[in-house]
């Protein structure tokens, strides 16, 4: 039986730090950016089909949310500002993190590429739907982030957060409304406070 490396790939999330232009008050890595953007996701879907007959799947949206960062393992992670400075860089990456994803894959056992592929590198079109799921909640995670940090007298991330509350205002989901109604407004709250 081979050896494969691909989990001991993806336990390096946690060294690839977010926010790398930002002065940070609290770093934050893949890894538990993965972790709140999964549940983020898989609490959406929920509410999507809470909300609608039409239903999607809830579990497979976590495990999107999961996965969607990994070939940051290999690329690091690119500020925002600089990845969608324009389209040629855009292109350029989207490029960059196929190649990281491809790699990533390659590094399983054959019998498991296809499944892993279809995940990270997003090739099943019944995920389509899903991801914009997935999207959504990695704009959440990254709101949250803003509001960690400005809670810590962190000014700098005032314009990102409010460039991140307009972007997921603009996505026009009521997921994501009933997400900023209903749960956002906890991550401003002391522990004392939650707890009650």
């Amino acid at each position: 039986m081979e050896n494969s490396h691909f989990f001991a790939m993806l336990a390096r999330m946690k060294y690839i730090d977010r926010w790398g232009l930002m002065n940070n008050t609290k770093t934050e890595n893949i890894s538990e950016h993965s972790l709140q953007t999964a549940m983020f996701a898989h609490l959406l879907a929920l509410i999507h089909n809470k909300n609608s007959e039409d239903k999607i799947n809830a579990e497979r949206a976590a495990v999107l949310g999961m996965y969607h960062d990994a070939t940051e393992i290999i690329t690091g992670d690119m500020p925002t500002p600089v990845k969608y400075y324009n389209p040629e860089i855009i292109s350029s990456y989207k490029e960059v993190e196929r190649i990281a994803g491809e790699k990533l894959v390659s590094m399983l056992p054959a019998e498991l590429q296809d499944e892993y592929g279809d995940i990270i590198l997003l090739k099943n079109k019944e995920d389509e739907e899903l991801y914009k799921y997935v999207k959504a909640a990695d704009k959440l995670s990254a709101l949250v982030k803003c509001i960690e940090e400005i809670r810590m007298g962190n000014d700098e991330f005032k314009k990102a957060e409010a460039s991140t509350e307009k972007a997921l205002k603009n996505m026009n989901m009521p997921e994501v409304d009933e997400f900023l109604e209903r749960f956002l407004p906890s991550f401003s709250l002391t522990l004392d406070e939650i707890s009650g």
